[in-house]
């Protein structure tokens, strides 16, 4: 009968590669569960090529409601991620959105290991 843990490595993986396995070295561990979501993922990858951009822009750029871009950025402002800032273009009124730094080192450190799980499935 087969050990159930023997799974956890690959046939010919060394001790050490087994032993990270099993303690939580796996890229995912990377990923950030705010910004994992799509929409959000889409938001901050949006604002991630820009200093600012207006609400309008990042609504239309990601294709949904302006409740539903309100509501997921509201998440990202609460985590951290995103400031919100509101004022007027002669007299309409705007709100522009940009990522803080915090959420530019996170959205760079969720693509590193977006890039590092979909590299291990490459070769």
């Amino acid at each position: 009968m087969t050990d159930p843990h023997d799974a956890i490595t690959a046939p010919n993986a060394d001790a050490a590669t087994g032993a990270a396995a099993r303690t939580g070295s796996h890229p995912r561990h990377g990923l950030d569960e705010v910004i994992h979501a799509p929409v959000r993922f889409s938001i901050v990858a949006t604002l991630a090529a820009a200093e600012k951009a207006e609400f309008a822009f990042v609504r239309n750029t990601v294709e949904v409601s302006d409740s539903v871009l309100s509501r997921q950025v509201a998440t990202l402002e609460k985590a951290g991620y995103v400031a919100v800032t509101k004022g007027y273009v002669g007299k309409r009124p705007r709100t522009w959105l940009a990522l803080t730094a915090d959420g530019r080192a996170v959205f760079a450190d969720h693509c590193r290991a977006l890039r590092a799980i979909a590299g291990a499935g490459e070769g």
